[in-house]
């Protein structure tokens, strides 16, 4: 829905919107990502609800203004609640041939799209493979409105005062274009503008540099005959509250912390760098006077066998990977459950199999997580549903793992893990306590067993070196009560069974499935992880619409909560839709016996809620 208004004295008219998905793009050395969380940042201090997508190449530094060299950053920002970044981009920002043409067929018909013009010269043409300037086919563009702007020029002009050399000069080309994008939409700079003053306070002359080009490319949109229209996004009715900002990967890192400090226990980090999950190591590392240590392991082995070494000597510990280093901790997590330990192994997924993917989102590390490692050797799983729903999994994940002596599993994604959306921040009073109890000293005479369960069947926790509480550890079976070295048959499957009912036992300890949508009917959808948002929002528009659907989003995968499959029968039909070729729908069709039907996508990119919604439909419709 849009509103206008009369011409303002500068002949502008201003529109009023209630959605807006803008897409900044450009060569990985652009800018692209820098612009974009500036936006978002104005918009989130603004009030918007906002919902971003970055998207960037795998390599270092892919070739100057080659299709794979491009790097996007998409948000979406509302007055209303919303849940992902958008289907359709309504404002494009192309700083290169290369770039419109990877981006060009998101921007919907009718919509704006900015280019640097200057650009589009005969070399950058080439690279991305254009035999003409498309900027001169009319015809081709028609759709859109084109707005032509010589961004590298004025940058230029812009800053000519300043002495820069001509390559740093044009570095600040991504300020100028954030600042034609604020005119646009009526943001604030002010928070750029103090983030530019205090990322640069060393050197001046990149402040002013930066400051220029950012202030003329907002009297760019001002003083130019091409651009007419202007829009305004009012903020959102939001719960009140004090709001930041929040990636998933930081609200990872912020729940650990939290839930350290809950426990009154030191967090300990051991891992090692790998995208997408590295950004949850450099978040912890700022936070050493939380009691925080953090550990950059030689590989993913040392990593996680530092983890288990940490959890031994009592404290609270974590690591986290990917895919790949995920399928290298394997052993070590093993190790963990056998000794029956509490740790959390986070993995933030990425297309796979082998290096795959690394910057692009997917949902196949499943089966991995659920079945990968040798013998029977269940762990609990969870998934947060989005950037800020992670502070709150996190605290779950270690909870469960101190409540029930195990190793936990959380499964986040790249779509998770890079995003971001408003998180309000929550009072510490208000947030469940997670209760750490070690062994105390044995009375004399009296022998410790290290094996002996509480009623939740977990084993105590002793800090070494506490006196009569000595026992052996290791990756040897042990016998249940004493933890001594057992290798009989009939032990084995005594402790087999023992573990997995454990795992199995924490279904009675987790919240019970919620569905959003009617209780009964035609269709349920089942989703995880990152689908939440478009897929909640697929159903409410189908709800909507008439048709008989309703949404069960689970972020407790193992064990699942225990009245899900009465949940499930009480529909005709299951939908499960995931970035994967069908992993849940497996596990539930084996689980539940329910003929649960898939939409499976893996192409490195979320759902579009069109996607879904498209779905939904076809699957009621079929009789």
């Amino acid at each position: 829905m849009a509103t206008t208004d009369v011409p303002g004295a500068n002949g502008k008219i201003s529109e009023q919107l209630d959605a807006v998905v803008i897409r900044f793009c450009g060569d990985s050395g652009d800018g692209m990502q820098l612009a974009g969380t500036q936006f978002t940042n104005v918009s989130a201090v603004f009030g918007n609800d906002v919902s971003t997508l970055p998207d960037f190449p795998a390599e270092i530094r892919a070739p100057a203004g080659t299709l794979g060299g491009v790097s996007g950053f998409q948000i979406c920002f509302s007055s209303s609640d919303i849940y992902t970044p958008g289907d359709e981009v309504d404002t494009l920002v192309a700083m290169n041939p290369a770039a419109l043409k990877t981006n060009v067929a998101d921007l919907k018909r009718g919509g704006t799209l900015i280019v640097n013009e200057d650009a589009f010269e005969k070399s950058n043409l080439s690279k991305a493979g254009y035999e003409s300037n498309p900027l001169d086919d009319e015809e081709a563009l028609a759709a859109y409105q084109v707005q032509k702007v010589p961004m590298t020029s004025l940058t230029r002009d812009a800053v000519a005062e300043l002495g820069l050399s001509p390559r740093e000069a044009e570095r600040c080309k991504n300020f100028f274009a954030m600042g034609l994008v604020y005119w646009l939409y009526q943001r604030d700079a002010t928070p750029t503008e103090e983030w530019v003053k205090s990322k640069f306070a060393k050197k001046p002359e990149l402040v002013e540099a930066n400051l220029k080009a950012l202030h003329a490319g907002y009297n760019f949109g001002i003083t130019t005959e091409a651009m007419t229209v202007h829009y305004r996004v009012d903020p959102a009715e939001l719960p009140p509250g004090k709001y930041r900002k929040v990636t998933g990967n930081e609200a990872i890192a912020f729940g650990f912390v939290t839930a350290a400090t809950l426990a009154g226990k030191k967090l300990f980090y051991g891992g090692y760098p790998i995208t997408p999950a590295s950004d949850i190591l450099h978040e912890l590392s700022k936070l050493k006077n939380f009691n925080v240590v953090t550990f950059q392991a030689e590989d993913e082995i040392a990593a996680i066998t530092s983890v288990v070494g940490a959890s031994y000597a009592g404290d609270l510990a974590i690591t986290a990977s990917s895919g790949p280093g995920i399928a290298l901790k394997g052993e070590g997590m093993g190790l963990g459950a056998i000794m029956e330990l509490p740790m959390v192994i986070v993995d933030v997924q990425r297309g796979g199999p082998s290096t795959g993917l690394p910057t692009k989102t997917e949902q196949s590390d499943l089966y991995m997580c659920m079945f990968g490692r040798n013998g029977d050797c269940p762990l609990p799983l969870v998934a947060p549903a989005s950037p800020a729903d992670c502070f709150h999994m996190a605290q779950e994940a270690m909870r469960i793992a101190v409540e029930f002596m195990t190793p936990v599993m959380l499964l986040s994604d790249g779509y998770i893990a890079n995003g971001a959306e408003p998180w309000q921040i929550p009072e510490m009073s208000s947030l469940k306590p997670i209760k750490v109890s070690h062994e105390k000293r044995q009375k004399d005479g009296e022998q410790f067993m290290p094996y002996l369960r509480d009623e939740k069947k977990a084993r105590p926790w002793v800090v070494p070196g506490t006196p009569g509480c000595e026992h052996r550890v290791g990756g040897l079976e042990k016998s249940d009560v004493t933890g001594n070295v057992d290798y009989s048959p009939q032990n084995h499957q005594y402790m087999t069974t023992l573990r997995a009912n454990k795992i199995a036992g924490i279904a009675d300890f987790i919240p019970e499935q919620e569905v959003e949508g009617p209780e009964s009917g035609e269709l349920l959808v089942i989703s995880w992880g990152g689908t939440y948002g478009a897929v909640r929002t697929a159903v409410k528009h189908s709800i909507k619409e008439g048709l008989s659907v309703a949404h069960a989003h689970l972020r407790y995968l193992n064990p699942f909560p225990k009245n899900l499959g009465d949940v499930i029968k009480n529909y005709k039909k299951v939908l499960i839709p995931e970035l994967n070729t069908g992993q849940l729908r497996m596990i539930i069709r084996g689980t539940y016996l329910a003929d649960a039907v898939g939409l499976n996508k893996v192409q490195g990119k979320p759902f579009l809620i069109s996607e879904v919604k498209q779905k939904i439909r076809e699957v009621i419709e079929d009789k």
